[in-house]
């Protein structure tokens, strides 16, 4: 059976003329009538805590495939009396009741096909796009960012140069989405199906409309060329490549005052949820504005200088015969003035420095380590963090993650160091793996919202929902409470979360405090991930504890 879906229409523009011709001119070219005003088209739509690591992922906003949007010509349920026991009715009569009750064969729903591989050149801007596109669904879907880049990746086989065009435009949208769905919004009449089509669209419309002060990565006929291209190549929708020249092309003339209109609404002028923007304006009166801007810029390239192979000076000579330009923002941390694949990272595969934000490398200097120590990382992966434990010190060190996936990434990270350290697949939460000696210093990374690293992981915004706050902030609790009786009498325990919202941090901070009589010592509390001199870093929430002698 052939597969003909409608078409979206566009919204009036300010020409009605223009408009009703441009409308036709859709519908005429995919061989059907254009959808009418009012009717939806057919079609369908982390997980764990710490710095780098947000919570488990929840669905923050309505999907293309709310269950309350309706597909077309969806027919009312059919009794078998229906059909039964009535009068003859005039032939055009019958028909005309017949098309009110049965919906047309060719609008029958279908599994969108986001692993097809398409007949694209490797390096095309069409592939990029498309494959950015297959992103965005995905993460609308419910899956982060790098899963969903991931599954891409695989799916086309793409290329080092394929896989860095799909990443750059996906994160791209990803920081841009609230705007260039707003901007979508005006243009069409219902949200494109399937969800790929409209990432595909918020793709295109995220390169032809760069943030304020930034050039167009590329030529606006390009875009249009190549957007139009892919959706040529997927069968999905490749129907709709009329209406995408078309939403592309009325952008293009349109774009002064479609910007203006769209900026009114707030999920435009900030790229965040509306519950995200108010939370924000709740908890910093004064800063929420610049943190929410904040967030949707590129973060630096900040790295941290293995001391036990290198001196940050000696690294920085190392970086300038390379001929890269970096400046040293902390004890041990140097920051790229460009970024560069890991790859292309002096000494980076032979464990003389590591990628980690300055505000992360603050976590072991302030576990007061010494040689010989029982040291506990609970909720350890990525491993930066217990990296930067075995370089500080030569400790006993335990590194717990409840995702063996993710552990996995531990293991890599102190391969490539070289450093010794026990991994436990386990859950922080429970004492099931715990031996019954007690650390002497234990590091708690517990999950959050990650609304604080929200610029290096933009999906975060949009996979959130308000209520994750109070449900991880209570998971959190259990896990510190358990993490406590592990500690030794006079240990230290450092409370560390990436996130900005005040029942995760300081609230948790200072009721886990009253619960447990510990007694709080210097840490630097709320990191805000303001731009600025000695500010770039990301936010993260500091609190130490030491447990009274018995």
């Amino acid at each position: 059976m052939t597969d003909k879906r409608p078409t979206l229409t566009l919204k009036p523009k300010a020409r009605p003329g223009a408009d009703r011709r441009a409308a036709g001119a859709g519908g005429r070219a995919v061989g059907h009538a254009p959808v009418p005003a009012g009717a939806a088209a057919t079609g369908p739509g982390r997980a764990q805590g710490g710095h780098g690591k947000p919570g488990p992922s929840a669905s923050g906003q309505p999907s293309p495939s709310d269950p309350d949007r309706r597909p077309v010509g969806k027919p009312p349920r059919v009794q078998g009396g229906d059909f039964a026991g009535h009068q003859p009715r005039a032939a055009g009569a019958g028909r005309d009741a017949a098309a009110q009750r049965l919906r047309p064969s060719h609008e029958v729903k279908v599994a969108p096909q986001r692993d097809y591989r398409p007949d694209l050149k490797s390096d095309s801007l069409a592939l990029a796009l498309l494959g950015a596109a297959s992103a965005v669904a995905r993460v609308r879907g419910g899956s982060a960012l790098p899963q969903a880049l991931a599954g891409v990746f695989a799916a086309y086989d793409a290329t080092p140069q394929a896989r860095g065009a799909i990443q750059d435009i996906a994160y791209r949208t990803m920081r841009q989405l609230g705007r260039s769905e707003t901007l979508l919004g005006l243009m069409t009449s219902k949200a494109p199906e399937p969800p790929m089509l409209g990432g595909l669209l918020c793709a295109a419309i995220s390169l032809l409309d760069p943030p304020e002060g930034q050039a167009a990565p590329y030529e606006a006929f390009t875009v249009v060329d190549q957007a139009v291209s892919a959706a040529a190549a997927h069968p999905d929708f490749a129907h709709a490549k009329a209406m995408v020249n078309a939403v592309l092309r009325r952008f293009l003339r349109e774009r002064e005052a479609l910007v203006g209109q769209a900026l009114r609404e707030p999920l435009a002028r900030f790229n965040y949820p509306q519950w995200w923007i108010d939370t924000m304006r709740a908890s910093y009166p004064r800063e929420w504005e610049a943190l929410l801007e904040a967030g949707n810029v590129h973060p630096p390239l900040t790295l941290r200088v293995n001391r036990r192979k290198a001196s940050v000076a000696a690294y920085l000579e190392i970086l300038d015969a390379a001929g890269l330009q970096a400046a040293q923002v902390g004890p041990g941390a140097v920051r790229l003035a460009q970024a560069i694949n890991v790859a292309q990272i002096p000494g980076f595969a032979d464990g003389m420095v590591s990628v980690q934000d300055a505000g992360a490398q603050l976590a072991a200097p302030l576990l007061d380590l010494k040689d010989g120590m029982r040291v506990l990382d609970a909720c350890a992966a990525p491993g930066g963090k217990s990296g930067h434990i075995l370089e500080t010190a030569d400790v006993q060190l335990t590194a717990v993650d409840a995702d063996p996936a993710r552990l996995a990434r531990v293991r890599d990270n102190l391969g490539r160091l070289g450093l010794p350290a026990t991994l436990l697949a386990a859950d922080a939460g429970s004492r099931d793996w715990w031996d019954g000696r007690q650390y002497d210093r234990i590091l708690a990374d517990v999950p959050c919202t990650a609304s604080g690293i929200v610029r290096r992981h933009p999906d975060i915004r949009w996979l959130r929902r308000k209520s994750d706050t109070s449900q991880l902030a209570t998971l959190s609790s259990k896990i510190l409470d358990n993490l406590w009786q592990m500690l030794l009498p006079d240990g230290k325990l450092l409370f560390v979360t990436c996130s900005l919202w005040p029942q995760e941090s300081e609230a948790q901070a200072a009721a886990f405090a009253a619960r447990h009589d510990a007694v709080r010592l210097d840490a630097p509390g709320q990191l805000l991930p303001l731009r600025g001199a000695g500010q770039d870093h990301d936010g993260l929430f500091y609190a130490l504890f030491q447990k009274k002698a018995a």
